[in-house]
């Protein structure tokens, strides 16, 4: 049986509780050991397992119950509630996107001009010189997006991009700060197939490209 160190004593006997929890020791719906038995187990004293109790039941992980004892509420710490809504809050942003910039795509593949074309092309290519600095890849990579959305001549459209840019933009960089990379070869690699799809003024593989690379950004936080 480990036993905890000396110092932080409460915080370390709870982080070897959930490890007994997450272990599958005790199931949701069991009921710990009394103190008595745990104290000796955690090499510490009753005082501090009861501490170590008070942090895990404020976790959501353990519930006391007057006169039964303590019982087990769940198998981890429950993510935190705020974190749930930002993602919940990116994810309706994406959508948002998908609604605006699937047809946007389609349309700038039977609408481009040469001009607009070059444009766009130029983008891309600034779009991959900037795959280092998250704000510096968003905002090339929203420059692209822009260009589509000029390249469909929808002036509807073009507003409710416009509109939503700020939001859209900062949902980006935090999407990308949650997940931990950017830029990729693969991400670029997907815009490159939805600037042919334009240039070709192949208007169904244009949408279906950004539909799926949207959604992919989209499952990436469910």
């Amino acid at each position: 049986m480990s036993l905890v160190r000396r110092e932080s004593l409460a915080e370390q006997a709870a982080d070897l509780l959930l490890s007994r929890i997450r272990g599958g020791e005790w199931n949701v719906g069991d009921k710990l050991p009394g103190e008595t038995t745990l104290a000796p187990q955690l090499g510490v004293g009753r005082s501090t397992v009861r501490e170590a109790i008070r942090q895990l039941a404020g976790q959501g992980v353990l519930a006391s119950r007057q006169g039964a004892g303590v019982f087990v509420t769940a198998l981890d710490i429950p993510e935190n509630w705020d974190a749930v809504l930002h993602r919940a809050d990116i994810v309706a942003v994406i959508e948002a996107r998908i609604a605006v910039e699937v047809e946007a795509s389609a349309l700038a593949a039977e609408r481009r001009t040469p001009s607009e074309l070059e444009n766009l092309r130029r983008a891309l290519v600034d779009r991959a010189k900037h795959r280092v600095d998250i704000e510096e890849h968003v905002h090339t990579d929203f420059a692209f997006h822009r260009g589509i959305l000029l390249a469909a001549h929808s002036a509807i459209l073009l507003e409710l991009f416009t509109h939503f840019a700020p939001r859209s933009r900062q949902a980006m960089v935090d999407m990308l700060r949650l997940r931990g990379t950017h830029g990729d070869d693969a991400d670029h690699a997907t815009h490159e197939r939805i600037y042919n799809a334009i240039d070709s003024r192949d208007a169904l593989t244009a949408a279906s490209l950004t539909r799926a690379h949207l959604n992919s950004l989209k499952e990436l936080l469910l």
